[in-house]
């Protein structure tokens, strides 16, 4: 269960993290390329949110971005274009990070190149959850890193931490004209131990500490309390019991008739899992990895579902009577595809026509996401 100090320093922080959420979106829109549109501006302070899904760049996609920086670094930039004018044009756009970077940028072993995040942010990420089985790869030193890294890059993070301060410190980021927390959270991390002294190094999952710390962001301030987590069975296209029991747990929280939490965005499973209205709640069970490369399954095949993956965008719309929740208004989903052999990620619907045939990836990817009746909801394909 959250401790008094969590509390206190989510409580403090919630201000200052409002003042950097500010800052990093107008820094975004000063650094926009000229002619790119607007961020959404719906009636009266509603916003467009859009999410994917694991970022965690194999070999084959770093020698990709190796040669397009021409041999000398790595340049992510070009991987991520093709999805850049959703990703731009929403509101608020968040990725989730499930690696963390080497030494002096390069990759090794088990991180990738500290490149990538200059990627996500030109791309028009706003910032990445972080918490996943992977975040103690290189121990405290790699959390340090990345999130140092992070910073420099100007995308926000949440899910691991630096310092016990750092933990405590609500991720808040602003979106039309509502406050949006993000909570970060993993199953486990690979049968590593957490740093000595350090137990708030990584977001572990509990469904007492997640509701305890959306509780109070709420109380912080946060209009929309957004939970991603890094769960489920690799491989699985369909989520498993301990998803299903957690979504319906968590989703069915309530202070004072007002859900707990807006939006549960999941990810881990390597591929796209369905998307579920739960107790009147948007869950996704897994938005399936945006970038990856060549991944083999548990035969040693390599799998092509292991690069397919969809982009999430929630239409929120500000409450209709005092004390009420942000309600998503438009639910919809982008399938996308990371290429192996033109080193892109690919929007499947806008490049459908335009040369290679994504028609049978596009369509898998879509009867799955709405495999558990997402359509009766509302839930579309987007363009």
């Amino acid at each position: 269960m959250i401790n008094r100090r969590r509390q206190a320093a989510l409580a403090l922080t919630a201000l200052l993290a409002t003042a950097a959420a500010c800052t990093n979106h107008e820094r975004q829109e000063r650094a926009a390329p000229s002619g790119r549109p607007a961020p959404s501006a719906a009636a009266a302070g509603a916003f467009t949110l859009v999410a994917s899904g694991d970022v965690m760049p194999q070999k084959s996609a770093v020698d990709h971005a190796n040669f397009d920086a021409g041999g000398s670094g790595y340049d992510f930039r070009p991987m991520f274009s093709g999805v850049e004018p959703v990703v731009s044009r929403a509101d608020l756009a968040l990725c989730h990070l499930a690696t963390v970077t080497g030494a002096d940028g390069a990759p090794g072993g088990l991180t990738s190149p500290a490149q990538l995040l200059q990627g996500l942010a030109a791309a028009g990420y706003d910032g990445c959850s972080t918490a996943s089985d992977r975040s103690l790869d290189d121990g405290a030193a790699g959390i340090r890193r990345t999130l140092d890294a992070m910073d420099g890059a100007g995308l926000r993070h949440a899910g691991t931490a630096r310092t016990e301060t750092e933990a405590g410190t609500l991720t808040l980021l602003k979106a039309g004209g509502a406050r949006v927390a993000q909570l970060s959270y993993t199953y486990d991390v690979n049968g590593n131990e957490l740093p000595p002294g350090q137990p708030w190094a990584v977001g572990l999952l509990d469904e007492n500490r997640i509701l305890a710390d959306a509780r109070a962001a709420r109380r912080a301030g946060a209009d929309v309390v957004v939970v991603s987590v890094h769960w489920g069975t690799e491989g699985q296209d369909a989520p498993d019991e301990q998803q299903l029991t957690l979504a319906r747990r968590l989703t069915a929280s309530q202070t004072g008739g007002r859900p707990d939490i807006d939006l549960i965005l999941g990810t881990h499973a390597h591929i796209p899992q369905a998307y579920e209205k739960v107790n009147g709640t948007w869950v996704a069970y897994s938005l399936g990895d945006q970038l990856a490369g060549e991944l083999n399954n548990s035969q040693g095949r390599q799998d092509p579902r292991g690069n397919e993956s969809t982009i999430a965008r929630f239409t929120f719309a500000p409450p209709t009577r005092p004390g009420g929740r942000w309600e998503v208004t438009r639910a919809e989903f982008i399938p996308q595809l990371y290429d192996l052999d033109a080193g892109r990620v690919v929007d499947l619907n806008a490049a459908i026509g335009k040369g290679a045939d994504y028609t049978a990836a596009r369509d898998a990817i879509r009867d799955v996401v709405l495999s558990r009746g997402a359509a009766k909801d509302g839930l579309v394909m987007g363009e």
